[in-house]
């Protein structure tokens, strides 16, 4: 068995409008459980690149520990990568985005390294307004320690080894909604449509863009009586909108059943056309938000889709007010300004 991906490709692949076929943002093969749903994540990441035209040396993916924290090996193989600790993820990409925020950087984690050991670092991520995707892959158990729960496991879930978890769960989505993120989805691994343009529009949400992933762990957690298993999602999933993402520079057609259509408006001037199915729910209203994932909790239903989306805020550059020119391209000139810059800020405090 060998883990060299073949060079070889078809001479005539579609390319994107930078001349990159689909081999520019693969990996290394992965090694993961074959049907592991984090690979269909990475494959939804590949296409999601792919589509916008990012030069792949523009990437940055960061990760923790756990099966979640092994797939940057297994996408984008020419952007740059760093695996740090368990749950320590979001303050190495607040340093790295704090360093070079020109960079699209993929906070990628597990519920384990999200909702345990990192669940501090995650909620002040949130604070922080960090520009990022935070995309959780999340299976309910444990799977590099043999399957254990994890905090996202719901009450009542049956293992495989047959106990059932006593423990009321941590809702990711909600939690984020709460604690004030901008931008927070949820979806699920096998849903490629839905899931493919979710990340487009995260990448291009300026400040932190959250995405829970329901990604079922085929060795430890697909079993009967599992509600994080294949089966379970499916039957149990209700989507809050089909959506598009609409770059900028493109017509606009929709091709959706009669229904109501809303639009957002990202940073950038892209948008996000939602074709609403439920009228309750209102993506840019907080409350609305949390109101439809209670609903959907209270009638044992996982609600995916773009959940809320606030365009209003800027981001952690914003907020600290940082320099136009990131920090780490800073040359002795800018930083070094002279004894005249120095007097002028020394009268600015007289």
């Amino acid at each position: 068995m060998t883990y060299i991906k073949p060079i070889f490709r078809h001479p005539k692949l579609p390319k994107n409008k930078i001349g990159y076929t689909l081999k520019e943002y693969e990996g290394a093969i992965s090694n993961l459980c074959a049907g592991c749903g984090h690979d269909s994540i990475s494959t939804a990441i590949v296409q999601a690149c792919f589509d916008l035209s990012i030069e792949p040396h523009k990437v940055a993916k960061i990760s923790g520990i756990g099966c979640s924290s092994k797939t940057p090996a297994f996408f984008l193989g020419n952007s740059h990568g760093f695996n740090s600790v368990h749950g320590r993820m979001p303050s190495v990409a607040t340093g790295a985005n704090l360093a070079n925020k020109d960079l699209v950087y993929f906070g990628v984690s597990g519920d384990g390294d999200t909702a345990s050991i990192g669940m501090g670092q995650f909620v002040h991520a949130i604070r922080r307004n960090v520009n990022m995707v935070y995309l959780v892959m999340n299976n309910g158990c444990y799977g590099l320690t043999k399957g254990q729960d994890s905090a996202t496991a719901d009450q009542g879930s049956k293992s495989k080894a047959g106990s059932i978890n006593p423990f009321q769960p941590v809702d990711l989505a909600s939690l984020a909604v709460e604690l004030g993120a901008t931008f927070v989805a949820q979806s699920f691994s096998g849903d490629k449509g839905q899931l493919v343009p979710l990340i487009k529009a995260a990448i291009h949400h300026k400040g932190f863009a959250f995405i829970n992933v329901i990604s079922p762990c085929v060795t430890f957690n697909n079993n009967v009586g599992s509600t994080k298993s294949y089966d379970y999602v499916r039957e149990h999933m209700e989507m809050t909108s089909k959506l598009d993402f609409v770059p900028q520079e493109s017509e606009i057609k929709v091709d959706y059943e009669e229904g109501e259509i809303a639009q957002v408006t990202m940073h950038d001037g892209t948008r996000l056309q939602l074709h609403k199915l439920e009228n309750e729910w209102d993506p840019k209203d907080r409350l609305s938000a949390m109101n439809a994932i209670q609903r959907a909790r209270a009638k044992e239903e996982i609600i995916t889709g773009l959940l809320y989306v606030e365009t209003r805020f800027g981001d952690l550059h914003d907020i600290l007010g940082t320099s136009d020119i990131p920090l780490n391209k800073l040359t002795a000139k800018e930083l070094n300004p002279g004894g005249a810059a120095l007097v002028e800020i020394n009268n600015g405090f007289n």
